[in-house]
């Protein structure tokens, strides 16, 4: 697929190409990394969006979720071999109406949701249409279908119209969280590596974080996927926990729901996310007393987890070689060494 075909939200606002490693800065306006970079080396500190003030040393939080969509948009996006007239594919409202009708039968509803996510993956103006024609809470249902199929597009289409900030908070307050959550407790291994990807997505938000922390099973429910997922489940949940655990209060959750011995044990796979998730989690006394303890100390430098501090402490990301720095001091280690 040609680059020109790309939605432009997945160009970048600096360079206008295509991102290849969308980041995000502390204005909440997501940039490609080369070119923001070279924004900041040249001692730029302001947003080149919003032109507010920007920190002393900026954070560059990776954009898992918009990597990912563009990633499966330039794999997925095929012309139909037979498509409807074009009234039927622009109309959202057509759209849902087949979507929730009693008549229609699996494999429309299907090739509806299908329509709905590419119309999705378009522009801010097809998602703004999208969701003023009562998309949303049609699609949250569907999230709860026993068919993998329909939950997987039903989840796809929540992650893309989960690109605009104002549909962030949309997503939220028509109950997202509580079917996301469903999803991440299914019995389908994509659909739970993209439940994880949503939470990413929402947790841009900040409110959100805090509101993805309080429900019931959240916070668990990502654990357990670095116990039981697969590789792109395990890499997800992290993700997911690395977002929202920048909220304090998360990170006191996190700890008491166990993950810090479950992010030491996948640590030692390679994992780095895992690695960049106990740094979070160090800054809480509550993370900083489970990894102090003796026994937590022997496990550290059985699994080489310290080993991969020092690989992150040199990190292009001033964020997560703080976050490193702060964990080798936890663990044990000392910077000064190095």
């Amino acid at each position: 697929m040609a680059a020109w075909q790309l939605p432009d939200d997945f160009r970048c606002p600096i360079s206008l190409e295509i991102m290849t490693d969308p980041v995000i800065l502390s204005s909440g306006h997501t940039f490609d990394r080369a070119s923001i970079q070279r924004w900041l080396d040249s001692g730029h500190r302001t947003c080149p969006i919003t032109k507010l003030p920007l920190p002393k040393h900026p954070s560059l939080i990776p954009n898992h979720a918009l990597r990912s969509l563009i990633s499966n948009f330039a794999l997925s996006s095929l012309p139909p071999a037979k498509p409807h007239p074009p009234s039927f594919q622009q109309d959202p409202h057509a759209l849902v109406s087949t979507l929730t009708s009693r008549s229609s039968d699996i494999a429309s509803k299907l090739d509806c949701l299908s329509r709905l996510v590419k119309l999705a993956k378009r522009d801010p103006a097809s998602r703004r249409r999208l969701s003023e024609s009562g998309t949303v809470s049609v699609v949250l249902r569907c999230i709860d279908s026993d068919d993998p199929v329909m939950q997987e597009k039903a989840l796809s289409l929540v992650l893309n119209l989960s690109l605009d900030d104002d549909n962030k908070v949309g997503l939220v307050a028509e109950g997202a969280i509580g079917k996301i959550v469903a999803a991440l407790r299914g019995n389908f291994a994509s659909c739970r590596a993209l439940a994880a990807t949503i939470i990413t997505s929402l947790a841009v938000v900040e409110v959100n974080k805090a509101l993805i922390g309080e429900y019931p099973f959240a916070i668990e429910s990502l654990i357990a996927l670095l116990t039981d997922g697969n590789g792109r489940e395990k890499k997800e949940a992290a993700t997911a926990l690395f977002a929202i655990c920048s909220f304090s209060d998360n990170r006191k959750r996190a700890v008491a729901s166990g993950a810090v011995p479950i992010l030491l044990s996948i640590a030692d796979s390679g994992l780095e996310r895992a690695v960049e998730v106990l740094g979070l989690l160090a800054k809480c006394k509550e993370g900083r007393e489970v990894m102090a303890s003796g026994r937590m100390g022997v496990a550290v430098r059985k699994e080489g987890v310290l080993e991969d501090c020092w690989r992150l402490v040199e990190d292009e990301n001033e964020k997560i070689r703080r976050n490193a720095s702060n964990l080798v001091q936890v663990l044990g280690g000392d910077c000064s060494m190095r």
